[in-house]
């Protein structure tokens, strides 16, 4: 069996059993129990597992892959709400304003102040329920609907952006990196928020403490494209030295 084949069973596994055991995979892919090794460190690098004694449990954010959006909205919701929380007033000088479907930025526009002279942009169809009361003028990308993440993508997504420039973006991901930069777990969605970067003077990246020095599946966006980086806590001294060596202000 080719390496990336056996890659491929092994988070089949994962996926069914939450759990892997290197003597078990090594017999079973009749390989070395080192060859497993490098195997688990591999995808614990993309932030698909965890390495424990022996083997791997499989990741939080990677069971929720395919999760319905009301589910994982409540999942860390102590977090999303002081991520907001610590964002609202920055946010607040802000008239327009593009937002990815992510259930952490959906925190932050419900902080919004209650203004018809903000507009936002967004890929979120939750949005309509969650600001239909509001006087917050709300402009829908269209595209191809997502009915699990209730989010919006493709080309008509993708052309539609590109008709507006916002004063800022909010944007969450699934994994956060010195090294690999920001990246996401699908890449339909991750390709339509590049292009909402473009169209951004601003950037707000939401990642909760949980989602550093992880790595997922596609490559989003380089660090020194973000303004903000808003977390939950104060990350640690590396994180906070680079913040301030590459001009990002860290909200926590």
């Amino acid at each position: 069996m080719a390496a990336k084949d056996r890659l491929i069973a092994i988070k089949e596994k994962l996926r069914a059993d939450n759990k892997v055991v290197v003597t078990e995979l090594s017999n079973q892919f009749q390989v070395t129990e080192e060859t497993i090794r490098r195997d688990l460190d591999k995808l614990e690098n993309e932030g698909f597992l965890t390495r424990t004694f022996g083997g791997a449990v499989l990741n939080e954010t990677s069971q929720r892959e395919g999760v319905h959006f009301y589910q994982r909205a409540a999942i860390h919701l102590a977090e999303k709400k002081k991520m907001a929380e610590s964002f609202s007033e920055i946010l607040s000088t802000k008239m327009t304003i593009a937002a990815d479907a992510s259930s952490t930025v959906m925190e932050a526009l419900k902080l919004l102040r209650d203004s018809s002279e903000i507009t936002v942009l967004t890929t979120s169809t939750e949005v309509f329920r969650e600001l239909a009361h509001s006087n917050i003028n709300v402009i829908s990308t269209g595209g191809t609907f997502n009915k699990s993440s209730l989010s919006l993508r493709g080309q008509i997504a993708k052309d539609n952006i590109k008709k507006y420039h916002v004063d800022i973006l909010l944007i969450s991901c699934k994994g956060v990196d010195l090294e690999k930069g920001v990246t996401d777990s699908n890449e339909g969605e991750a390709i339509v928020k590049k292009v909402m970067v473009g169209q951004a003077s601003e950037v707000a990246l939401f990642a909760d403490h949980h989602k550093l020095n992880k790595t997922a599946f596609t490559h989003l966006l380089d660090l020194k494209e973000i303004d903000y980086l808003v977390t939950d806590q104060k990350p640690d001294d590396e994180w906070v030295r680079f913040c301030e060596e590459n001009h990002i202000r860290l909200v926590y």
